[in-house]
């Protein structure tokens, strides 16, 4: 059962909310845990909302320092922080966004590694410091809309978590807008459909191939899907920019391309309602 994280305590809650009708330009923040996190599961509609001329800021809790090296002559372990940086701004100037931001925590790593344990990792940060770094962009920005990862991780990764519990403890802390907080989903039935195409197609999964049912988001917990072909191209050319994380010779990279386009053009999302019984449209159902 999926559940949300206590309530943050940093504020009294009140929730006011302005109809999307209301507004010509969206405010748009997206709070993932490392740089390229925003691309498989949102990256269309990232691609849609700035088309639209909507404004968005990305924001990444960590900096990536102990993710994939697909190059040793892209980064090393020293630089790789700095590397993914880089590779974040450049993917986010292919949609087209110049708002990109770090809190600067260091990657936490898969769970149950050694990483987990760095005291700058964050994963050991001190909650109320993190979401209170959170509430400060609410407080700048003024977001219509926050997306960020869902209580599921994905795949149970420390730091999609965290975040998940920081920004979701944040919004639900406001005192006066609270904005629409979607969470990305990735639902079972994807990840079992992929899966099973790459190992039809003679390819290992890239993780949890034996721990199938533990991974992705419940599949009615989606409020929102979101088709995105239209928005394809941009997504796909805004991903080869996080070099060091795509692997030539890796399993997305194996599969047939109109398989991975087809499975990179359709999006969803969980629309999180207000704690005090306040319902909010769907306003990215609308975009469509």
């Amino acid at each position: 059962m999926i559940r949300r994280p206590p309530r943050s305590t940093l504020f009294p809650y009140t929730t006011l909310f302005r109809s999307s009708k209301e507004k010509s330009q969206l405010i748009v923040l997206c709070i993932f845990a490392h740089p390229d996190d925003e691309a498989f599961g949102s990256g269309g509609t990232l691609a849609e909302l700035m088309q639209k001329g909507h404004k968005v800021t990305t924001v990444c809790a960590t900096n990536g320092d102990v993710g994939e090296i697909s190059d040793s002559t892209l980064a090393t372990p020293e630089n790789l922080w700095q590397v993914r940086q880089e590779e974040m701004r450049q993917a986010m100037t292919v949609m087209g966004i110049t708002d990109v931001r770090f809190l600067g925590y260091r990657d936490s790593g898969m769970d149950g590694t050694p990483d987990n344990e760095n005291p700058a990792c964050l994963f050991q940060a001190d909650p109320p410091r993190v979401e209170g770094k959170i509430a400060a962009l609410l407080e700048e920005l003024k977001p219509d809309i926050v997306i960020t990862h869902d209580p599921t991780g994905g795949y149970g990764h420390p730091d999609h978590l965290t975040t998940y519990q920081c920004t979701t403890a944040a919004v639900e802390a406001m005192t006066e807008y609270r904005p629409h907080l979607y969470y990305v989903c990735f639902p079972k039935k994807n990840f079992r459909k992929l899966w099973q195409e790459m190992t039809d197609a003679g390819i290992t999964p890239p993780f949890a191939k034996e721990d199938l049912d533990k991974i992705g988001s419940p599949d009615d917990y989606v409020t929102t899907v979101k088709y995105v072909s239209a928005y394809v191209d941009i997504k796909k050319e805004s991903l080869s920019h996080h070099q060091t994380q795509l692997d030539p010779n890796g399993p997305f990279s194996a599969m047939a391309p109109d398989v991975m386009t087809a499975w990179m053009s359709t999006e969803y999302f969980y629309l999180s309602q207000p704690e005090n019984g306040d319902v909010q449209e769907d306003i990215l159902a609308e975009l469509s």
